[in-house]
């Protein structure tokens, strides 16, 4: 018969020595979580909230060009509002003049031509009347003609309206989308900065203060000299809100976004700038980073939702993010994509 063994139970030596094993590498772990670098659990946090501070930019560009897009729609829907309600005056009116008509040639049409005439005791005033009649009736078919016009006229006015009104009522939508995510992405960023201490925010904040402060105090923008007067007033403009906030879907005087504070400044200049970045990179001809002159616009990331003013030697004057002032910065701290000369 086979023969069954108990197995051999470890010795009570070798579970002391796992125990005080498992037990070793507990402390360990423990001891290196206890002593991790808090500088790099702060920089983790200032990176990602960074990286949602660029992405709530971009969507503030989405924002501001769905912004552009309803104002320019609501004056097309007031202004077709306006053309239906004045082609309905006269449209009232051709009737009324229509009716006019048919009521004097109701008047005068219900005997014979040839019994009037008979009737008649003066011919003479018969036949004026007869002329003025046909006269009437050619008259009265060419308003005819004018009114059914008016009435297809009318017809299509008010399509073209409903249509705007409806881009119009989808704008609204998407623009509240956009603001929820940029309010989304702002909230995550705060609540990540909310895990620091409020020693670390504080420094942090200052760091921010000095880096701002800095930039603006000691640049260098040697002696460039701007590409034409507009532009040279232009980034004259912008240097004078040197410190002012970045704030999403501002365009100044006090506070602006990125776009905001490059179509303010050539608004000075007495330039009309589109509204986001992106339109504003077909505001001029496109120049690479060495043909850059002080006051043209230069463009960065891949979706070009970031754009400053070049300041002269590898500066830019720009808004940078939420949580900065309007400053100096070199042009390599983000990707250059290219510069345009309005």
């Amino acid at each position: 018969m086979a023969s069954h063994r108990r197995p051999k139970q470890p010795s009570r030596a070798r579970m002391s020595v796992f125990t005080v094993s498992a037990a070793a590498a507990v402390a360990a772990l423990t001891s290196q979580a206890a002593h991790a670098d808090p500088q790099a659990s702060k920089k983790d946090v200032k990176a990602k909230v960074d990286k949602l501070y660029e992405e709530a930019e971009g969507a503030t560009e989405k924002y501001n060009g769905a912004k552009d897009k309803q104002k320019k729609l609501q004056k097309q829907v007031e202004n077709l509002q306006d053309g239906v309600a004045r082609g309905q005056e006269e449209l009232n009116e051709m009737r009324e003049g229509l009716g006019s008509m048919a009521t004097a040639q109701y008047r005068s049409g219900g005997v014979d031509p040839s019994v009037q005439l008979f009737l008649s005791s003066d011919p003479d005033n018969y036949l004026d009347r007869a002329a003025t009649m046909d006269q009437l009736t050619s008259k009265q078919a060419e308003a005819l003609k004018k009114v059914q016009g008016k009435q297809r006229s009318l017809a299509q006015q008010r399509s073209e309206a409903s249509d705007k009104l409806k881009d119009l009522a989808d704008t609204r939508k998407e623009l509240g989308n956009k603001k929820q995510k940029i309010q989304g992405k702002l909230s995550k960023a705060q609540s990540l900065l909310n895990t620091l201490t409020a020693e670390e925010r504080e420094r942090m904040a200052e760091k921010q203060e000095r880096a701002d402060r800095a930039s603006s105090d000691r640049v260098d923008l040697g002696n460039d000299s701007s590409s034409s007067s507009r532009a040279g007033a232009a980034l004259s403009a912008a240097k004078g809100k040197i410190g002012s906030p970045y704030v999403w879907g501002a365009t100044g005087p006090s506070s602006f976004d990125c776009s905001g504070l490059t179509s303010w400044a050539y608004q000075q200049a007495g330039v009309s700038l589109p509204r986001t970045s992106q339109a504003q990179a077909n505001a001029g001809s496109r120049l690479g980073q060495n043909e850059l002159a002080p006051g043209d616009l230069v463009f960065f990331y891949d979706d070009l939702h970031h754009v400053g003013l070049y300041a002269g030697n590898g500066q830019i004057l720009h808004a940078p993010k939420p949580g900065a002032n309007v400053r100096f910065e070199s042009i390599n701290n983000m990707p250059f994509m290219f510069g345009a000369r309005v």
